[in-house]
């Protein structure tokens, strides 16, 4: 009775407990190709990181790792409010759900907001693939030459500076030499694996705004909980595509440009 006076059971389900195993079902369907594609680039980048490990690794030695070690914190914590948003729901408790829901929505605002910043940074450097990375590389050659050493950049990873040093006197076939086109590579794969994982964490901050839409009209009651969970399974696995993709990108060159000074 309570279930239909709140409108909770659809009529095509004979009770609550089947539409709910329909409505995370359906969710896991869902993930279940969302694992499988992402799964695949997971793959080609491994590929081509086994294949040209050092300019893989220069390329991701010159990433902001601390930017990543920040939002890496920033989802995890958004996965406990999130799981605490869940038991508001069960309880019926409207105030503390809205509140973990926008809590959630804060931390995934904020990793995005970083996530920004990053991109303005790299693209400030010219730290992008394409004719802003040949310039900017042939730039530092030619000072290189010069005998400035390319100290007028002046930029927070100066890798163009420090893949001309690198390059200096090397040939092709030189096991040490770092090629411009495979450093360019790694960026395909970092704009492309981010962005698209940022593409997510919108789409995830939008139901996040929802589901606080329903609470405030209580259209989430605690026989209806099963609605926040099924955005949460959501949640959790963009949370964790990211707990691959910060080890994959960011940590690919730990410690190599500290090493290369």
């Amino acid at each position: 009775m309570s279930a239909n006076h709140h409108g909770v059971l659809k009529h095509h389900f004979d009770n609550l407990e089947q539409q709910h195993a329909a409505e995370r079902l359906g969710m896991w369907f869902f993930l279940v190709t969302e694992v499988l594609f992402f799964g695949g680039v997971f793959v080609a980048y491994t590929v081509y990181r086994y294949w040209y490990p050092n300019e893989f690794a220069f390329a991701s030695s010159h990433l902001l790792l601390w930017v990543a070690g920040i939002n890496t914190g920033l989802l995890i914590t958004s996965s406990l409010t999130m799981t605490l948003a869940i038991r508001a729901a069960q309880l019926g408790d409207r105030r503390a759900l809205i509140r973990h829901l926008l809590a959630t929505f804060a931390l995934g605002a904020g990793f995005m907001g970083f996530k920004a910043f990053e991109y303005y940074t790299d693209i400030h450097e010219r730290f992008v693939p394409g004719e802003m990375f040949r310039q900017e590389l042939a730039k530092a050659e030619l000072e290189l030459h010069a005998g400035h050493g390319g100290d007028h950049h002046g930029t927070a990873q100066h890798w163009a500076v420090d893949l001309a040093k690198n390059n200096a006197d090397k040939s092709h076939t030189d096991p040490a030499y770092i090629g411009p086109g495979r450093v360019q590579l790694f960026l395909c794969f970092y704009y492309t694996m981010t962005g698209i994982h940022g593409i997510h964490i919108l789409v995830g901050l939008g139901c996040i705004l929802w589901l606080v839409q329903q609470a405030a009209t209580g259209k989430i009651p605690p026989e209806n909980y099963s609605t926040v969970e099924v955005v949460s399974l959501y949640w959790h696995l963009v949370d964790m595509i990211w707990l691959f993709l910060m080890p994959l990108l960011y940590l690919a060159g730990a410690g190599a440009h500290a090493a290369g000074h």
